[in-house]
């Protein structure tokens, strides 16, 4: 660095301000530190600079797969809030399954990270209370997680029970939930939000018939087959709760090929809010489960546990960590009709 800033007519500390961009500084100044750099064949090794520093200013996502939308857009939402502090998002993924998670939450790599965002498909509670880290850590996931950790979470069982209340209100008696699963209020996503269904129907006074609980994969393909074996089983039905936008997206295609007419035979109402799901045919009626305040709350706690320091937070004491569920808010399309009365 010396020998490009004797090379340029300026100090070290200008030529460190130029090729970091922490500083502003003239663009005959920026400009003659730059062609000094590339004569001199110079690069600064901004890894080794903020591992010194004690910061490097990425922080990784860490996530089930690349190939949902859901996991996109969170990816895109976080990298926004990152940027203007001239911050960077790295994202990772860990696979589906316990295995795949817990290989991941080993690699030395995570390191070279301010802090992790880890959201949970496969670990255990137990798996989670075993693990020592001291990268700071915040888990994103719908399931129960040890106390210890900072957590952010959608409010999957509030969320379902406002979608079905809709229906309910509509004039709709027997509402299918494609992806259903046990009811249950911690055990992930498909079960909480089942939850939601049930005890809409409980609220409403009305009967939440198993039979209406219909399971499947959360992707294309699952919903429109869902629709298929619902009809050829002769099951009555007036109303679709999909526990994702994507599963709504195949129901809906589903129930054109069946030759139901939505919202008028079949209301459907999905859940994600995903950019999509105002591109269906018809527009997809959802759960907006609050992505803004996930993804700020979630960055506000890493950088929390970032200030603490190594060996504070989840692996020792600390700040209390905290628990947010992120509101949410029914978003009414072309696949609902209006409440009655």
């Amino acid at each position: 660095m010396s020998d490009v800033a004797h090379a340029a007519g300026v100090s070290t500390m200008t030529v460190s301000n130029v090729l970091t961009g922490r500083r502003r500084v003239s663009t005959q100044t920026r400009t003659r530190v730059e062609r000094a750099a590339a004569d001199l064949g110079y690069e600064l090794n901004l890894t080794a600079r903020h591992l010194r520093a004690g910061r490097t200013d990425t922080v990784a996502l860490a996530v089930p797969f690349f190939d949902h939308p859901y996991f996109g857009e969170l990816a895109a939402r976080l990298a926004r809030l990152l940027a203007p502090e001239g911050r960077h998002l790295v994202v990772e993924q860990t696979g589906p399954s316990r295995e795949a998670e817990l290989a991941a939450v080993t690699r030395a790599r995570w390191q070279l990270y301010d802090g992790v965002l880890l959201s949970v498909v496969g670990m255990t509670a137990a798996d989670l209370d075993d693990l020592r880290t001291s990268v700071p850590l915040v888990l994103l996931g719908e399931q129960q997680m040890p106390a210890r950790y900072d957590h952010v979470r959608m409010d999957n069982v509030g969320g379902a029970r406002l979608a079905t209340a809709h229906l309910l209100a509509t004039g709709a008696r027997r509402i299918a939930v494609v992806g259903g699963a046990e009811p249950s209020a911690d055990a992930g996503m498909m079960p909480a939000r089942t939850l939601g269904w049930a005890l809409a129907h409980e609220d409403a006074g009305a009967a939440a018939e198993p039979g209406l609980v219909v399971r499947a994969p959360a992707d294309l393909a699952s919903g429109r087959e869902a629709v298929r074996r619902i009809v050829r089983d002769g099951i009555a039905f007036d109303a679709v709760l999909a526990v994702t936008d994507t599963l709504a997206a195949g129901v809906l295609a589903g129930l054109a090929e069946a030759g139901l007419r939505v919202p008028d035979d079949v209301q459907v109402v999905g859940f994600d809010n995903l950019a999509s799901s105002e591109l269906t045919v018809p527009a997809l009626s959802t759960v907006d489960p609050g992505h803004e305040h996930l993804a700020t709350e979630a960055l506000r706690l890493l950088d929390v546990a970032v200030a603490r320091g190594p060996g504070r937070g989840a692996d020792g004491a600390a700040d209390a960590p905290r628990h947010v569920t992120a509101p949410a808010e029914l978003v009414l399309r072309a696949t609902t009709r209006e409440r009655r009365g």
